[in-house]
């Protein structure tokens, strides 16, 4: 079954093209990390599966429905980059304003979120550290007790500590209630630990939507000698070149090296800046 799923979608504002012919799906639960550079479109995504934005174009699918501009599809939950919070209201008021303003809420497991990480319910929302805004504006997210949520930069401005906390409590409802979450960063790192999927932006477009395990298993690096053509099957995604060496990023079937080539397993962090910055040399 699908939670989410994309087929051509075009979305400008202006001259400038945010989402270009993006197509995708994505599984219920799984947690998909919605990975690219400040400007990729990630936000833009967002809103339109969220019913903020309309597409120019293109077909959307939120949870078997396509979502309209009268409210955020029922199973759905959102919580912005900036994280909406009433200031003057306390930590029990902002979970009383959840509860009814959600017919689904879960009001014991919303307290259970904010008492797991020691958060006084008489503190003023504008008296919290940043983690402890985070959590509770996921104790808002989360009481609703969606199907599919989706997170924009959650971990952003979090010290290791809150970040922690916060990609534990999403893996444990994500295990325990197989939620389908899609959370979005441009920092690779703090989403590796925490996703089983990838769907990677890149000046607008989807470059890879898959599995992390098929992933690794798609890319290889290549090593050979510089100013050496490389006739090999697969698509080079990457190419370096230095006096001595060239590396190539290659995606495809595992290929046999040719003589003077060698053969490695690159890490995440090179498929995915590989991917982006070859996105961001056809966007010029």
């Amino acid at each position: 079954m699908t939670a989410l799923a994309m087929e051509d979608v075009h979305k400008s504002f202006g001259r400038k093209r945010a989402l270009r012919g993006c197509t995708f799906q994505i599984p219920q639960g799984s947690v998909t990390a919605l990975v690219g550079m400040n400007g990729a479109g990630k936000s833009t995504l967002m809103s339109i599966a969220v019913g903020l934005l309309t597409a120019d174009s293109g077909d959307i699918v939120v949870l078997g429905q396509t979502p309209g501009q009268s409210g955020i599809s029922k199973g759905l939950s959102y919580l912005a980059q900036h994280k909406p919070l009433y200031p003057s209201f306390t930590v029990a008021e902002t979970l009383r304003f959840g509860k009814e303003t959600n017919p689904d809420w879960d009001q014991p497991y919303a307290l259970s979120l904010i008492e797991s990480a020691n958060i006084a319910q008489d503190s003023k929302v504008k008296s919290l550290s940043p983690g402890q805004r985070a959590r509770v504006a996921l104790a808002l997210a989360l009481g609703r007790r969606p199907k599919l949520l989706l997170l924009d930069e959650p971990l952003a401005d979090l010290d290791p500590i809150a970040r922690r906390s916060i990609a534990g409590a999403l893996m444990t409802d994500a295990a325990e209630r197989g939620t389908t979450i899609v959370l979005s960063s441009h920092i690779i790192a703090e989403l590796a630990d925490v996703s089983d999927r990838i769907l990677l932006l890149g000046a607008g477009r989807v470059r890879l939507s898959c599995s992390l395990d098929e992933v690794l298993a798609d890319h290889h690096r290549l090593l050979g000698p510089a100013n050496t053509e490389y006739t090999g099957s697969g698509a080079v995604v990457e190419t370096r070149s230095g006096a001595r060496q060239s590396t190539l990023l290659v995606q495809g079937p595992r290929p046999t090296p040719a003589e003077g080539w060698q053969i490695e397993t690159p890490t995440l962090d090179d498929i995915i800046i590989a991917h982006l910055s070859a996105a961001e040399l056809e966007s010029k």
